[in-house]
């Protein structure tokens, strides 16, 4: 077991990933030994419903540097980077998937960054392997929320990072659970450095991003970090408002004049109502987000649930043993 903290702790959020873990721990050892560079490899995996988490066992048994948290469920690739984030321990900290797209050799790139005085050393994707649709999203996405959040934000730059370890713990003391990673990085401000990367496409098996997945989280980035949805709500009710008392003006002159055509108004009071009641249900929808996050947060459920823990390291251990204590004290007083 390694007793002292790693030059690197490598968190990786897994999802049905069982053919892609070895190799990516493969490529791992073969590059960063041969950079010098002493690392720990996290696997958390999310739930998963292949045999993901047989391989992460045989990795763990073979390897003294691979450690592993197996959630009870599946919670979402956020959670697991959360999650894993609460558990790394080395002197920096990245963030990478399991899918391969992330080469490697970035995780160099990331780390000499971050050697370099950085307290964040974050991936900017210059080229990327998806589609065109998926292309255009991602750009599409990452400007919009550019525009519309409270805080500066990175564009075209996903979770793929390294950070320094006391940014990770001042990240881990933030109160909210639901957590939308590199948006909560970008909050914390600090040296926060670009590298420019290539993302190649996944190897093997499924994207597990779907599009409907991919709308919640952009979603969940627009919404954990901008008011902006409100704003265009209430700007919107503001405009429509102001062109139907104009409009009930126009109408009231017509009457007056004589101008009114006969049997007028039926099709353009439908056509209101209809307009009017769609833009109330997409008012309420936006209230509903808003609300929805702030009814789980008060809730304060963890982020995620470890199932099993594989090889802990010693001082999460004594701090499980402690809290055991604890409740077996109130338990028996």
């Amino acid at each position: 077991m390694i007793s002292a903290r790693v030059d690197l702790c490598i968190v990786v959020p897994a999802y049905n990933e069982e053919r892609n873990l070895p190799i990516l721990y493969g490529e791992l050892a073969e590059v960063l030994d041969r950079e010098g560079i002493s690392f720990e490899l996290l696997l958390v995996d999310d739930g998963s419903r292949d045999r993901t988490a047989d391989v992460i066992r045989s990795l763990a048994a073979a390897h003294d540097n691979v450690r592993a948290l197996l959630l009870s469920r599946n919670f979402g690739h956020q959670a697991a980077v959360s999650v894993g984030l609460q558990h790394a321990f080395g002197r920096s900290v990245a963030v990478m998937d399991a899918d391969l797209q992330d080469r490697t050799t970035s995780v160099v790139a990331l780390f000499r960054a971050w050697e370099s005085g950085a307290d964040v050393a974050y991936a900017v994707r210059r080229s990327r392997a998806e589609n065109v649709f998926k292309r255009t999203a991602y750009r599409t996405f990452y400007r919009i929320l550019a525009r519309v959040a409270d805080i500066p934000v990175q564009l075209d730059s996903g979770d793929f990072c390294v950070m320094d370890a006391a940014f990770v713990a001042k990240m881990n003391a933030l109160p909210e659970r639901l957590r939308f990673v590199r948006g909560l990085r970008a909050w914390m401000g600090g040296k926060q450095v670009a590298v420019p990367v290539d993302r190649d496409a996944r190897r093997e098996g499924e994207p597990q991003y779907t599009f409907v997945k991919l709308v919640r989280l952009a979603l969940d980035g627009i919404v954990s970090f901008s008011d902006a949805p409100l704003r265009i709500a209430s700007l919107a009710g503001a405009i429509v408002s102001s062109f139907a008392f104009a409009g009930a003006i126009v109408v009231l002159v017509w009457k007056y004049l004589g101008l009114l055509p006969s049997g007028a108004g039926i099709a353009s009071i439908a056509l209101s109502v209809l307009f009017l009641g769609g833009l109330q249900l997409l008012t309420i929808g936006i209230l509903g987000e808003y609300v929805g996050r702030i009814f789980l947060e008060v809730k304060a459920r963890p982020i995620g649930v470890v199932h099993e823990s594989i090889r802990p390291r010693p001082s999460l251990i004594s701090e499980e043993d402690n809290q055991a204590s604890e409740l077996d004290a109130v338990s028996t007083s």
